[in-house]
This record gives C-alpha cells, sequence and structure tokens, in this order.
C-alpha cells in the first residue's frame, strides 16, 4: 500500500507486535518506532506471530518524530481529542480515500500513532499535515494501540484496492516531503511576519488556516521552489522599504 506506520513513543512491546501483525494483515510492510518507553522484542515476538517477525525484525527505530516524518509527502496524525487548534479531522474513511489519492500521484503517506496513555500532544499533532480519529461509544472512546491501527489500516486496504496506482513523474514532478513543506511553512511565516501581514503575539496559531489551507494542496517540487523564489523576492523588497523608511 506504500503506507508506513509510525508509533511514537509507544509504551508496551506487546502493543507492538499486535501491530506488526495488524499491519501484515493489511498488506502494510513498513513500521517505524519513535523512541519507544520499554521496548523488547522477545516479548513483542509472540504477539506479532511467526507471520509479522520479519517486519518486526526490519522496523526502524528513529530517535524524535521529526526526523521520522520527514520524508513523507503527507503524514496523518490520529487523536481521539478535537476542538481548539485540532480542526478539519477526518474519518479513516475519509483519509483512506485521500491517501489512496495521494498515491496516485505518486506520494508516500505515514500514519502516526502515539503512546497509549496520552496520545499524541498539539506540539506533535503539528508535524501531521491532517488528522484522523475513529468514532467509538461515547461510553468508552479509548482504543488499543493495535486495534485502532486495524481499523484505519482497513480503510486503507479497501481504498487502496479500488484504487490504481499511478507512478510520479521525474523529479521535478514529484511531491514535496514533510521536510520540504516545513521549510515553506517557516519561510511564508517569517515572509508573513516581515509585511505585519501575520499577528507577532501568537504567529504559530495565527499561521494554522494558512497551514491547512497548504496542506490541501498536493504541492510539487517546481510549485515550492515558485513559493519560495516569491518568499524570498517579498522579503528582500521589503527588507528594502524598511532600510528607507
Amino acid at each position: 500500500m506504500n503506507i508506513t506506520v509510525i508509533l511514537f513513543r509507544p509504551k508496551y512491546p506487546e502493543n507492538v507486535g499486535s501491530v506488526a501483525r495488524a499491519c501484515m494483515n493489511m498488506g502494510c510492510s513498513d513500521i517505524v518506532m519513535v523512541d519507544p518507553q520499554m521496548w523488547d522484542m522477545e516479548k513483542a515476538l509472540p504477539l506479532a506471530t511467526v507471520h509479522a517477525r520479519p517486519l518486526l525484525e526490519s522496523m526502524r527505530i528513529e530517535p524524535d518524530l521529526a526526523t521520522a516524518v520527514a520524508d513523507f509527502s503527507m503524514v496523518y496524525g490520529t487523536t481521539a481529542r478535537t476542538g481548539g487548534w485540532r480542526k478539519g479531522i477526518r474519518t479513516p474513511e475519509q483519509a483512506a480515500a485521500e491517501m489512496a489519492e495521494e498515491q496516485q500521484h505518486g506520494g508516500d503517506v505515514a500514519i502516526v500513532f502515539g503512546p497509549e496513555d496520552r496520545g499524541l500532544t498539539n506540539a506533535e499533532t503539528d508535524l501531521c499535515h491532517h488528522l484522523l480519529t475513529i468514532p467509538t461509544s461515547e461510553s468508552l472512546t479509548s482504543l488499543n494501540l493495535s486495534q485502532a491501527v486495524l481499523v484505519v489500516l482497513y480503510e486503507c486496504f479497501k481504498a487502496g484496492r479500488t484504487t490504481p496506482f499511478r507512478p510520479g513523474g521525474n523529479e521535478k514532478s514529484r511531491l514535496i516531503s514533510h521536510q520540504e513543506r516545513e521549510v515553506l511553512f517557516s519561510t511564508l511565516q517569517e515572509t508573513m511576519l516581515t509585511i505585519d501581514y501575520l499577528h507577532p503575539d501568537n504567529p504559530d496559531y495565527f499561521m494554522l488556516p494558512a497551514k491547512r489551507f497548504l496542506n490541501r494542496m498536493k504541492l510539487r517540487l517546481n510549485e515550492y521552489n515558485l513559493l519560495m523564489g516569491v518568499c524570498r523576492q517579498v522579503k528582500r523588497i521589503a527588507d528594502i522599504a524598511g532600510k528607507k523608511d
């Protein structure tokens, strides 16, 4: 499916083993673990079963979330909390359709699952382009980690079976990576502050609408270079005007 499951600071190795089994069930062959809290391969293997053992053994471990998501063109974070900064949240079915479309354009998709006890913080969800939540009964909203992974990947599996893969073109027409998108956000924010368009008291918050807008765009490298060039030119002219004053 060309989808990577990222487990951010998972607490229990047994849950990681169950996640590996769920990934194998749904045809997902890539797991990245970020800063695990009590990682023990021997405790994870029985839950993974012999079928998912190779997936556990090939699993990458990264030191932080920013490093783990850097190369993906689209990153989805999972959350049980809504409201505040967490807006425009998709259901797994809605997100799966978007992921399938992203893959049609040659994109690489990652889905981030937070720690079992607290989930992802606002700072961590800010590294994700979109958020998704699994609707549950109000009497019990929490899900086991492997249950959550299975539900989301099941929707991706269904969407992927009905959407043909269309490989991307040359380097200039590829979708930009998460790392490049973050550079664009940072450059745009700096430019908007320079021309007094962005409120300086809390620029990160007031940048959210711009981020949500750009995250809906399937930006390619040539378009990224165009926007970066515009930002640099606007900032240069604003700096010149400021010196003349």
